[in-house]
């Protein structure tokens, strides 16, 4: 049997790993009794650990939440992954968490062995940072957005748009998502019955309603994203929607974030929504996928492809005609709403 000390942090470590352990289970893992395991349960109490009773048969046990935090035992890994956290928090994008990051990082450096002190410090020193002007948030405005996304509970808040126009929005928040220093929250916009995307930064006035709802199926395997072209979109002067002569498994595997969102229509071949600014951007990217492709709008694009294909074909002739011909017209790009 092992000393009582490091058989509590045993103790501890495993209640801290799993949500309910039953007792009979727990006590073989520690090697000891039913009876020395309740006395060590009581000890963790004392300490200020909620552990609870669970009821049934054989009984077992669950680590709660308390009033306090107590001490928490963490892995090497965990440490290492905490501290580079803080670190990177000390910099990030949330208001007034700069200080807080840096108190709790010194504690925690103070107390982590010399062999992990130096992994860590090896990610700051060979790590430099880019740092942007960057809107902040505060941590209980973040806060309150991520109980209602996990809560299932509806928002109502005023929403700032960029040329400072404001409206009232009643939304049902999907997920937070962090894009380019900056936080967004991906919901399902109750006035507009469809999928927005709003920057938290410009949420005023925000309000739980306490109104349950049930979560709605994103029309994208991905909330991120979905989110990082929802942002690109609502800046873009071009939209485009191409159909692509491949599986969507093949083309997921060749696509960023960035280029757009891939919809299958069967199994052989799949949709992809993209916007940029520029006609040559749209072409590269959906050229780039290396698949046979049918472009569906806007016009421009079709034009542009069509021009770009016939200079194309020049260059791989050595005899044909290189007379430099004047750009085509353009029509002006058509704009609509993507985000908030």
């Amino acid at each position: 049997m092992t000393e009582t000390p490091s058989r509590m942090l045993r103790l501890l470590s495993l209640l801290q790993n799993s949500r309910d352990w039953p007792g009979r289970k727990l006590a073989e893992r520690l090697g000891v009794s039913p009876r020395t395991l309740r006395r060590d349960v009581e000890r963790l109490r004392d300490l200020g650990y909620p552990v609870q009773a669970i009821p049934g048969v054989g009984g077992g046990y669950r680590l709660e939440a308390g009033a306090s935090l107590p001490p928490l035992l963490l892995d090497d890994d965990e440490a290492v992954a905490i501290a580079v956290g803080l670190r990177t928090a000390a910099g990030g994008s949330v208001a007034d968490i700069e200080d807080t990051s840096i108190r709790a990082l010194a504690k925690l450096e103070q107390v982590l062995p010399k062999r992990l002190r130096s992994r860590v410090n090896a990610l700051q020193m060979y790590t430099v940072p880019m740092f942007t002007v960057t809107p902040t948030v505060s941590p209980e405005h973040l806060a309150s957005v991520a109980q209602a996304c996990r809560d299932q509970q509806r928002l109502r808040f005023t929403y700032r748009k960029r040329d400072g126009e404001t409206s009232s929005r009643l939304v049902e928040p999907y997920r937070l998502v962090h894009v380019n220093r900056k936080w967004y929250v991906l919901s399902w916009d109750m006035g507009r019955q469809d999928w927005r995307t709003f920057r938290v930064d410009r949420m005023e006035s925000l309000l739980l309603t306490g109104v349950r709802f049930q979560q709605r199926e994103l029309p994208a395997e991905d909330a991120a994203a979905y989110v990082a072209q929802s942002i690109t979109s609502s800046l873009a002067g071009y939209r485009a929607l191409v159909t692509l002569h491949a599986p969507v498994e093949v083309v997921a595997e060749r696509i960023r974030p960035r280029d757009g969102i891939l919809t299958a229509v069967d199994h052989r071949r799949c949709r992809l929504r993209s916007a940029a600014d520029s006609l040559e951007w749209l072409a590269l990217t959906i050229g780039m996928f290396g698949v046979e492709f049918e472009v569906h709008e806007p016009p421009e694009l079709i034009h542009y492809i069509q021009e770009l294909s016939e200079r194309l074909a020049r260059a791989a002739s050595p005899g044909a005609d290189r007379s430099v011909a004047a750009p085509p017209t353009r029509d002006a790009p058509v704009s609509g709403p993507a985000a908030g």
